[in-house]
């Protein structure tokens, strides 16, 4: 009798890539043609500003669906489902605000079905990934959220390239073309081997996470990581533009771009090199880095220096949400999906914290962004902090022969 064939868990991990590229298309291709946009429908730039908005928050309520329902659902279905949203999302884009009366209603409709996709694809890529049987979880994991890195960049460079040539106007062809990446990847999903992260029954409950102590740090390290990284991302074109004095067109590429392919080159770094270096050493590295990089941009009357500071700062924050989303699969191993998902919206309510914050404070600075950035100093600080007692306590339970808590019955 033949020998059943040795799953090929390759084709899972292209599979996550292409999803992590389509998250960031989902992300990154809107914003693009915010003021073309606004000047075709004659939409107020309020309205615009609000969708990022109902992005950001259709994925934080997709993390809390999530946390209850797939593990019922099934990963398969709901990771397929997550390309089918993405490609709709993006084809609708182009077609319903010239269908519908109200050409805003039709990009918000958009909007909300790739923000699903892009929230399922969020929460299930990284347990997909961590339960296939690679030999370094930790450097396979910062691979994988790489390609998010890349995805942006590409997206940003291929975009503008693509209305250069065709011209923006012909903006809706580019959005079908994006479509074309989850088309394809769902296939990729519906034929690769998918196993699951933890038996069923056997995954901790919600209520169970939020009596591990160890979720908490790991909620903090989330909010944090995803603070320190779009509090920078998100306002890296508008400080290159106010510092240097560039086009929009350039700060837009040399901005967001440079920070992407730092971040980017960082995650490869830690996904080749990473069985060498202690990741929590690394994640504390990084953060002492991060703060030095806000000083630079916030602090230096040089204005190269500060773009330093801003491009390097990708560099830093690259491997605090892989790195955490590691750490807590090794140290809770039955927290399943619901401690993904959780976990996700942690990171998701970080990056949507940090950006505010930043702005209301250049705000009352009297709208002096180097004022803000500085104040997002603190995400990174607290994120070390909170490192550094992940690390002592690890150390403690080391000393004295135990392992850290992985259910609610578990002392701290």
């Amino acid at each position: 009798m033949d020998a059943k064939p040795k799953a090929n868990y390759k084709k899972t991990l292209r599979a996550c890539y292409l999803g992590f590229i389509t998250q960031a298309i989902a992300a990154n291709f809107a914003p693009l043609l915010f003021l073309k946009l606004h000047n075709d429908y004659q939409i107020p730039l309020g309205l615009i500003a609000l969708i990022p908005t109902a992005f950001f928050f259709t994925q934080l309520l997709v993390d809390i669906f999530c946390a209850h329902f797939v593990d019922r659902i099934g990963y398969r279905v709901c990771i397929v489902a997550s390309e089918i949203f993405a490609a709709l999302g993006l084809i609708c884009l182009a077609l319903l605000p010239e269908l519908l009366p109200s050409p805003y209603a039709g990009i918000m409709i958009s909007v909300v079905l790739y923000a699903i996709g892009s929230g399922l694809i969020e929460v299930l890529c990284s347990p997909i990934v961590e339960a296939c049987p690679f030999e370094n979880k930790e450097a396979t994991m910062s691979l994988l959220h790489s390609f998010y890195c890349w995805g942006w960049l590409g997206v940003t460079l291929i975009s503008s390239l693509l209305f250069t040539f065709i011209g923006i106007d012909n903006w809706r062809y580019v959005a079908v073309f994006w479509s074309i990446i989850p088309l394809y990847n769902i296939y990729n999903f519906a034929t690769c081997p998918i196993e699951k992260l933890v038996d069923s029954g056997k995954g901790m409950s919600i209520l169970q996470l939020f009596k591990t102590p160890l979720f908490w740090i790991a909620v903090v390290l989330m909010v944090c990581s995803g603070a320190s990284e779009l509090a920078m991302a998100q306002w890296a074109s508008a400080f290159v533009e106010s510092g240097l004095g560039f086009s929009k067109t350039v700060c837009d590429l040399v901005g967001p771009c440079l920070f992407a392919v730092t971040m980017g080159i960082a995650r490869v770094f830690y996904g080749k090199f990473g069985e060498k270096v202690e990741l929590t050493k690394f994640m504390i590295a990084s953060g002492i880095l991060c703060l030095i990089c806000y000083g630079l941009a916030s602090l230096s009357h040089n204005p190269i220096v500060a773009l330093i500071g801003c491009i390097m700062c990708g560099f830093s924050v690259a491997i605090m949400w892989p790195g955490t989303l590691s750490i807590s699969s090794k140290k809770i191993p039955r927290g399943g999906t619901a401690m993904f998902a959780l976990l996700a919206m942690a990171g998701d309510l970080g990056g949507s914290i940090g950006p505010s914050l930043v702005g209301m404070l250049s705000q009352k600075a009297g709208d002096k962004l180097q004022h803000g950035l500085m104040f997002g100093a603190i995400f990174p600080l607290i994120l070390i902090v909170f490192l550094i007692l992940l690390k002592f306590v690890r150390e403690k339970n080391k000393a004295t022969d135990k392992k850290l808590p992985t259910s609610m019955d578990s002392p701290f």
